[in-house]
């Protein structure tokens, strides 16, 4: 139970702070929701999106699922989005995807069953579709690393194609999709690739090697 104080307690520490920096602060975020970004990034407990571009309360609307997947037919993760799209209109969603990540080593190596092994069905595609490459490059690490950038950049196509995106850029409301990777080595985001709607999704190539 320690563990749970410990949270509990660092909680009324920042709560404290927050108010003795504004003391509007939370009437703020009770009557404000209007979040300039959709951040779909991994589960990793090392990831944190709040925390790593330092946005306030209500900067974010987050989703977060192992190995950042988009499934078409993740009600959660639709939900999610055209919530976000049609009701709070972000014109930026991001996809952020993380090197060393744990859910496309287990969909490289296939070493899980289960649960986790169906929910990484759209990984090991990812695999498939870019295997020569991968495996072209020496086991471990860089296998890894590389899978993670292509797949960052295959599910923001699998986002783009999704009928809310679609309606809305054929809205001609602003939306530009981002496709990102986070070093955990040193804290930085490295951009991908972004899509908006000129873009030609069957022309769109694969990321050049950021992690080297």
């Amino acid at each position: 139970m320690k563990e749970i104080d410990q949270l509990l307690l660092a909680n009324r520490a920042w709560s404290a702070e927050m108010l003795c920096e504004n003391p509007q602060f939370f009437n703020r975020n009770v009557t404000e929701h209007r979040p300039v970004f959709l951040w779909i990034g991994c589960s990793d407990s090392r990831v944190a999106p709040d925390q790593m571009t330092q946005a306030a309360p209500g900067g974010l609307f987050v989703h977060r699922n192992i190995a950042n997947l988009v499934y078409p037919d993740d009600r959660n993760l639709m939900a999610v989005l055209e919530y976000a799209l049609n009701v709070l209109e972000v014109p930026h969603v991001v996809i952020c995807g993380h090197y060393g990540c744990g859910g496309i080593q287990a969909a490289l190596e296939g070493t899980v069953e289960g649960p986790i092994a169906d929910w990484l069905d759209h990984a090991r595609q990812v695999l498939n579709d870019h295997r020569r490459e991968i495996e072209a490059l020496p086991a471990g690490d860089e296998q890894v690393n590389r899978m993670v950038e292509v797949n960052v950049r295959d599910q923001l196509l699998h986002l783009a194609g999704t009928a809310p995106v679609q309606q809305v850029f054929a809205s001609g409301r602003p939306l530009t999709l981002h496709g990102w990777v986070y070093d955990l080595r040193d804290g930085h985001i490295k951009p991908l690739m972004r899509i908006d709607r000129d873009t030609v999704l069957a022309e769109v190539p694969k990321p050049e090697r950021v992690l080297l």
